[in-house]
């Protein structure tokens, strides 16, 4: 029988009395991995009476004991870097050094945790008034919630509950059900670096169980990364029943390049931005725009990402992994097979892709389309394959019109060996976050993950110090001292004039 996973509730690896299970399959063979459980009300329930618990207890907590509990869970994420990054090989797909990255990128975030003292910190200024002080501090929310996608398992969860449990709260993790081990090691590793019970809950399920937090009248604040029309689901639910919502959605990423930039790097960081991760992720790069003579380029494109073949997690000649499903799969050969109807020029087409030993896979190969126009399906749609589409404008305006005009604002970059062309980009162009000669530009962990328009729903984004802010309340206190009628303690001698 397939290993069953657990559910984490109170301190304890609980199985799940649930009638309804899930398979979890090895995207590059179909094998059934591991059985999951959808929660039960009851389950769910008591995941967060167990978080309300405990969070009466940890919210008194002294913030150096919080960063203490860090800065051991990070030594212990560095011990285990690599035993995580081959289990989340196996239960996504990606290539061992694509894990490699999430594991790191997600004990980044948690090093930064173990400075909550320093971000958490309030403002005081002296004599506001005659005689009148003003202070503020920051206080915990209670018990906050977690849902997160498949594409970034180790990552993204690191993004959300260290840093709301260093901030005071306590957190009830919903993982993706199509890859919940890794979130399971890390929730073991969390208490192994001894977190008191109660602090971390790990529920599983579909819609009905994250439903079920969204309304909850113990559920504080919610932080979701996922699919666009699940972000706007969360978003409104979750604040009609007036929670604090921070929703990261879909995105369609461009590069521009310009006539100017290094021709090798350009076309290098556009084939590994485009197909890296099986494209299976809300920063790669969807979109090429080249501007002017930068058309040149396009041959080159094409025999470059030609090169470049899916493979199992331990090939170390594979460029990147399967899709995440067959369902995942079949989307996207649907939306090449509409991009060739609506008349895009398919310039390399990998729906037909095999991968030798692994017949069952997900396999889709490195996809170009030229000839694109923006009223395509191609182009309207999140592709979230290894699937790249090349636009021509004739200047950088053009360029800047064609992604401001795009309803997506998660990420874009800019290829130019001119500083004031990158100036004018960073300056016009509407979108959160902004790559000069940079294809992926996610911040690091000090700043925040910063998404604009139908990208992100909410007001305070992932990690940095808005996270901070997202986690908690702030307090502002206005104190006025009479000295000359204060008394001290009866019992002491002295009068204070």
């Amino acid at each position: 029988m397939a290993y069953q996973v657990p559910l984490l509730i109170g301190g304890k690896m609980v199985p799940s009395r649930t009638e309804q299970w899930l398979e979890v399959n090895n995207p590059a063979t179909q094998k059934v991995i591991a059985r999951l459980p959808c929660a039960t009300e009851a389950e769910v329930e008591a995941a967060v009476v167990a978080a309300s618990a405990a969070f009466v207890e940890w919210k008194e907590t002294p913030v150096p004991e919080r960063a203490r509990l860090m800065l051991r869970y990070q030594a212990l994420l560095k011990e285990h870097h690599d035993e995580i990054a081959c289990l989340l090989s196996r239960d996504t797909g990606k290539t061992l050094e694509d894990a490699k990255g999430d594991v790191w990128r997600g004990i980044e975030v948690v090093e930064q945790a173990a400075n909550i003292a320093s971000l958490s910190m309030g403002e005081t200024q002296e004599n506001v008034a005659r005689g009148v002080d003003c202070y503020s501090f920051t206080q915990p929310l209670g018990v906050c919630v977690g849902i997160t996608p498949f594409n970034f398992p180790a990552m993204i969860p690191l993004w959300m509950f260290p840093l709301a449990i260093a901030c005071g709260n306590t957190f009830v993790l919903k993982p993706s059900e199509q890859d919940p081990l890794v979130p399971m090691r890390l929730a073991e590793l969390f208490m192994a670096a001894g977190a008191p019970d109660g602090l971390l809950q790990v529920i599983h399920g579909g819609k009905e169980v994250v439903d079920l937090l969204l309304v909850h009248p113990q559920v504080r604040a919610i932080s979701f990364v996922g699919s666009v029309a699940a972000g706007q689901h969360i978003y409104r639910t979750g604040t009609d029943h007036l929670k604090r919502v921070q929703a990261f959605a879909g995105a369609k990423n461009h590069m521009v390049v310009l006539p100017d930039a290094n021709r090798q790097q350009a076309i290098n960081n556009l084939v590994g931005a485009s197909v890296g991760a099986a494209g299976q992720r809300c920063m790669a790069i969807s979109v090429a725009v080249l501007v002017g003579e930068a058309r040149e380029l396009l041959p080159e494109l094409q025999a470059a990402m030609a090169k470049v073949r899916p493979g199992i997690w331990n090939d170390p000649d594979a460029g990147y992994g399967p899709l995440i499903s067959p369902a995942a799969k079949t989307r996207v050969l649907q939306l090449i097979a509409e991009g060739k109807r609506e008349g895009a020029d398919c310039l390399l087409d990998g729906s037909h892709v095999r991968v030798s030993g692994y017949p069952d896979g997900n396999w889709l190969g490195p996809t170009l389309f030229g000839g694109v126009t923006t009223d395509m399906t191609i182009y309207k749609e999140e592709i979230f394959g290894p699937v790249l589409l090349v636009i021509m404008v004739d200047n950088l305006d053009e360029a800047i019109a064609l992604v401001n005009a795009n309803p997506y604002g998660n990420g874009t970059s800019i290829f130019t060996a001119s500083g004031a062309a990158a100036r004018k980009y960073q300056h016009e162009i509407q979108v959160g976050q902004v790559g000069i000669n940079v294809p992926i530009p996610v911040p690091l962990p000090f700043f925040s993950f910063t998404g604009w328009r139908n990208s992100f729903y909410g007001d305070l984004h992932a990690y940095g110090k808005q996270a901070v802010r997202f986690y908690t309340e702030t307090k502002t206190i206005t104190a006025r001292w009479f000295d000359d009628e204060a008394v001290a303690d009866p019992n002491m001698s002295i009068h204070l004039k």
